[in-house]
C-alpha cells in the first residue's frame, strides 16, 4: 500500500451535489480496491492560468488515501471518463524529515586562518 493524493479540478458550473457525488464516489473505489480514505481538502474555486474548455476557472479539491497501485490505476481511470472532471494528476506522497541540501548546492568552505607575525 502507497500514500497518494490526487489533485482534481472540477467543472466550476457543476453543481455542488455533483462534486459531492464524484468525490464519494472515488472515496468508494479507494475503498473497493482495498486502500483507505484519510482526507479531503477543498481549495476552492481558482482562476487558470490558460482556459480549458473555454473555462477560465476550475474548482479544485485535493484527495488524500492510501491504496495499491491498481486501485489507483482503476480510480484514473474512472476520473479520465467522468463528466465534469477537467483535469486530475496523482502523486505519490513523501514524508521527510531529513533536511537535503539542493541540487546542485555547493557545500560551505571555511576561510584558511591567516596569522599575522607582528
Amino acid at each position: 500500500m502507497n500514500e497518494y493524493e490526487i489533485m482534481l479540478m472540477l467543472d466550476p458550473e457543476l453543481p455542488e451535489e455533483r462534486q459531492t457525488e464524484i468525490i464519494e464516489r472515488m472515496r468508494a473505489e479507494i475503498e473497493k480496491g482495498g486502500g483507505t480514505w484519510e482526507g479531503h481538502d477543498v481549495w476552492g474555486r481558482r482562476k487558470l492560468a490558460y482556459e480549458i474548455d473555454h473555462k477560465g476557472e476550475g474548482i479544485y479539491h485535493l484527495l488524500l488515501f492510501t491504496a495499491a497501485p491498481a486501485a489507483l490505476a482503476e480510480v484514473s481511470r474512472v476520473l479520465k471518463i467522468t463528466d465534469g472532471v477537467m483535469r486530475h494528476m496523482a502523486v505519490l506522497r513523501v514524508h521527510s524529515s531529513a533536511k537535503r541540501e539542493p541540487v546542485g548546492a555547493v557545500p560551505a568552505v571555511e576561510a584558511p586562518a591567516v596569522e599575522s607575525n607582528t
